[in-house]
């Protein structure tokens, strides 16, 4: 086989073409594209802090209509189910044997009566007959005890004439307050006891109405030391505003307010029994019915309000947004949030006022990239579907995700 030689001065030449080619100029990479997103400006504002509790409501007044005497019960007079008044008669107990008792006190007290104005007269007699000595100092002696005696028997039948007449009373069983009735324990011809204290009936008044909720102890520490520290400001116990929410979702119409908040922790659950006080006029509430309460229990001037869309979680569960810095670069910033307010979160710490919040194109970006920070075109909120939801947006703030945030972010 033949092998052709190349010359050399070819191969100078092509070996000095590629060195020329790798010492020129080289070709720069493409720009990273920056991405556009849009941002909402923070600042601090006032927020209405309400706290959600669950509850039940219970009457105002409780009176268990019993018996106070023995006998037969006659006859009811009353609807079960329906109101009565205070001193309205609801059943009666057979009164004859306390009829013969009133009489038998009266026979007794006119007998004292009439043996005092005896002892009464010979007392007085004795008196002048003993200055003159026609009879003996002891037998005057005897003729005043005997007096006081017989005023004492007839004090003891008055007492017994009492008794006896307020006995007769019991056996118009009346009710002690105005209220609904329930269902009647006993039927004519029940014999009842006094000494059981045989219960007949049970009167409640339901207007107004008591709402006992339940609140953890940590959430009251935390409201206390909030309104120490200044981060919150509360118009004092007796102005909170306190709304409820029905079993069915739906919104009470009336607007109640707190009493009271108890002193002492149950020891087996954590929490302190808080107390609402609601008209009932229409008697929508009644005893025994589970609501939630939305309590609102002051003022928070320093939140920041961010759309939902804005926040999100970490691995650790902890709430973070994404903020541009001065120099258009994306940073990630932990935040500690309290709650909702409408479509936004409060959040209490890790934003500055001024800071700009990605709320759009938050899927694009990273910690560290370029971006161009443009307003963000929020969608306007949309029409609540449900009363619950109407209620929920016009009281303002629903703590329910504020305890999941703060838990998750070790508040």
């Amino acid at each position: 086989m033949r092998i052709e030689r190349i010359p050399l001065r070819v191969i100078s030449a092509a070996t000095t073409a590629i060195l020329l080619a790798a010492c020129g100029p080289k070709q720069s990479a493409p720009p990273a594209k920056i991405f556009e997103v849009g941002v909402v400006a923070v600042q601090q504002t006032a927020v209405p802090v309400v706290l959600e509790l669950p509850g039940r409501t219970s009457a105002y007044l409780v009176a268990e209509v019993r018996a106070r005497v023995d006998g037969i019960v006659l006859r009811r007079e009353f609807v079960e189910g329906s109101e009565v008044k205070a001193g309205q008669r609801l059943y009666k107990i057979d009164p004859a044997p306390y009829v013969a008792a009133l009489n038998t006190a009266k026979a007794t007290l006119a007998r004292a009566e009439a043996n005092l104005a005896s002892t009464t007269a010979q007392a007085e007699r004795y008196k002048v007959l003993v200055a003159a000595n026609a009879v003996s100092k002891q037998d005057y002696d005897n003729a005043v005890a005997a007096r006081g005696q017989a005023a004492a028997d007839v004090a003891g039948g008055k007492a017994a004439v009492d008794t006896a007449r307020i006995n007769l009373g019991y056996t118009d069983v009346t009710s002690p307050i105005t209220g609904r009735i329930g269902r009647s324990s006993v039927t004519p011809g029940a014999y009842v006891q006094a000494s059981q204290a045989t219960l007949l009936s049970t009167v409640q008044q339901l207007d107004p109405v008591y709402v006992d909720l339940t609140q953890s102890s940590l959430d009251g520490l935390r409201l206390r030391r909030d309104v120490q520290e200044g981060r919150l400001k509360t118009a004092g116990l007796h102005a909170a505003k306190v709304t409820l929410i029905l079993e069915d979702g739906r919104p009470y119409s009336e607007t109640g307010r707190l009493e009271f908040s108890d002193v002492t922790v149950d020891q087996t659950t954590g929490s302190v029994t808080v107390r609402g006080l609601f008209k009932n006029k229409d008697r929508v509430l009644l005893p025994g019915m589970f609501v939630r309460a939305r309590i609102e229990e002051g003022m928070n001037e320093r939140a920041f309000l961010v759309p939902q869309v804005g926040i999100t979680h970490d691995q650790k569960g902890q709430p973070v947004a994404l903020i541009v810095g001065a120099d258009n670069k994306v940073v990630s910033r932990p935040l500690v949030t309290t709650g909702t307010s409408g479509s936004n979160w409060i959040v209490e710490s890790g934003l500055n006022p001024g800071d700009r919040v990605i709320v759009q194109g938050t899927d694009k970006v990273r910690p560290g990239m370029q971006v161009k920070a443009v307003a963000a075109q929020l969608p306007q909120p949309a029409t609540p579907g449900s009363d619950a939801q109407a209620a929920a947006a016009a009281s303002g703030v629903s703590s329910a995700p504020a305890h999941a945030a703060s838990a998750a972010s070790g508040a």
